[in-house]
């Protein structure tokens, strides 16, 4: 029998931004990453697509026809600095295609996410059963996102912006130092949306003598900016100053990012993102779950909101907030929140680790609130946003799930409509 071609996925190095929304993605765990790329495993994909739709660059939705025998390796993969060019014609000559793994020929329109990731700090206290989670597909009134306008292969790489704040945000004297950062793109056109990223490229090299990649952050500022009417935006980052094991490390683009001054400039490359977007149709409602810096696209929408709200021309729905930190003093933007007013917006903060008070999490209060949750979820002008660490995307999708149950709604039916209609939206890292 004539030896096999493969197409085999892969993922450009070059337009990667390492925010791992594939990996988290992947229902059978195809996708992995060192310190310098992300790769898909060949002997384990299944061109299910699930991955194509959520990547906020397109950098997931490349494939090389190759011998199935000669597939590239997880080890060559890491090494790439760019994609390997496509082999020649003649290196396929005797070969049969025929019964050979091939990927569909565009994405699966409707490709799902599979439950998945672990639970660290989050508190949950149950699994669920895998079903169709988190949609691809934004809200239908949401506005039209632009999207790779500054990308290392556009006709502009990235774009310089000039930072104009860089104030604290978390209390002085806690080891948990976030920061509020604004840069300013002068002339030069950056539209962005509430729910929207970008990336950040440090200056520098890293272990290999390569120019750092581009570190992904929420825009936590509205469309017309940080300061309404001015071109631009602002940033929640926290200083990371160790690893998911507690190892002691310095992050590169947290601690550039952090200690910048004002007038400093930054190279930034995006906007990134298209379908974890805000609706914008009267009497919409928006529930906002997140932790940390997670806040930075509920910020956005709630000022978005505010500010309309604010102008008479928008009657806007419920807003809710369930927000949590380890403690009050790790909670970014604690003070503001507290000012905005009660019949605007409905805000729960859950505490992990204050001193002589029992552990709460945001799942927690999402079961507290379950009387106001359970018609929220079935109102198709209602959305949910998650934003924030990954361990705690599982405890929060039980609470949903335990809060439409107790209502006698059928938890499979609902995540469906929920995903299907753009209302459910998961961010987590």
């Amino acid at each position: 029998m004539s030896e096999a071609i493969l197409n085999q996925h892969v993922i450009d190095p070059e337009i990667c931004i390492r925010c791992n929304t594939c990996e988290a993605t992947c229902p059978i765990d195809a996708i992995t990453h060192d310190a310098n790329n992300y790769v898909v495993d060949a002997s384990k994909c299944n061109f299910c697509m699930a991955c194509v739709p959520p990547c906020p660059t397109g950098a997931i939705d490349n494939w090389r026809q190759v011998p199935i025998v000669k597939a590239y390796s997880l080890d060559d993969q890491y090494a790439w600095d760019e994609l390997p060019a496509e082999l020649p014609a003649e290196a396929f000559e005797g070969m049969d295609a025929a019964g050979s793994a091939q990927a569909p020929a565009a994405p699966a329109a409707a490709a799902s996410e599979t439950l998945s990731g672990g639970f660290g700090d989050s508190g949950a206290q149950s699994s669920v059963a895998p079903v169709a989670v988190g949609a691809s597909v934004p809200p239908w009134s949401a506005a039209h996102a632009f999207t790779n306008l500054y990308a290392p292969k556009a006709p502009q790489p990235y774009i310089e912006a000039t930072v104009t704040g860089n104030v604290r945000v978390t209390e002085v004297g806690s080891d948990y130092d976030t920061h509020h950062i604004v840069l300013d793109f002068g002339n030069t056109p950056f539209p962005v949306l509430e729910g929207q990223s970008l990336g950040i490229i440090p200056p520098g090299e890293d272990a290999r003598g390569k120019a750092h990649h581009a570190r992904q952050y929420s825009i936590a500022s509205p469309r017309n900016g940080e300061r309404a009417g001015y071109n631009n935006v602002s940033l929640t980052i926290k200083r990371v100053l160790e690893d998911h094991d507690g190892q002691p490390v310095r992050g590169v683009g947290s601690n550039y990012m952090c200690d910048l001054a004002v007038g400093d400039k930054v190279k930034v490359i995006g906007p990134f993102g298209a379908s974890f977007l805000m609706p914008n149709h009267p009497k919409s409602h928006i529930v906002m779950i997140c932790t940390g810096t997670g806040s930075a696209p509920m910020r956005a929408m709630t000022e978005w909101r505010r500010r309309l709200a604010a102008s008479g021309k928008f009657e806007g729905g419920q807003l809710k907030l369930f927000f949590g930190a380890r403690t009050r003093e790790e909670l970014p933007y604690f003070g503001p929140l507290q000012k905005l007013p009660k019949d605007f917006i409905d805000i729960h903060f859950a505490f992990s680790r204050t001193p002589g008070q029992p552990k709460t999490y945001v799942q927690d209060l999402l079961r507290q609130d379950a009387a106001a949750l359970v018609p929220l979820l079935a109102d198709p002008n209602a959305y949910f946003y998650v934003c924030g660490l990954k361990a705690m995307e599982e405890g929060v999708l039980a609470a949903l799930k335990d809060v439409a149950e107790a209502a006698g709604q059928d938890w499979a039916q609902v995540a469906e409509d929920l995903r299907k209609q753009g209302r459910l939206h998961l961010e987590t890292y």
